[in-house]
């Protein structure tokens, strides 16, 4: 059990790290790429290049929405 325990926390720690939201961004973007694959009669590099522009752009958008600076919270005001 402690082998099995020690090796779940290896993958976890290897695919999602410390930021879970790039995690499941990036594998949303693998499965809408697989879906186009599957579903359109795209060629294999449009395909190639939707899907690393996709990677892309989710790892972007997701990195953006951590260091985006937030407004300082004013204190309550006691009357």
């Amino acid at each position: 059990m402690r082998v099995a325990r020690a090796l779940g926390r290896f993958w976890y720690e290897l695919l999602v790290g410390d930021d879970w939201k790039i995690a499941v961004s990036v594998v949303v973007a693998l499965a809408l790429t697989a879906v186009v694959l599957t579903q359109t009669s795209a060629g294999d590099p449009v395909v190639a290049v939707l899907g690393s522009a996709l990677v892309i752009g989710s790892f972007s958008l997701s990195l953006a929405l951590d260091v985006r600076q937030r407004p300082p919270r004013r204190p309550h005001s006691e009357e």
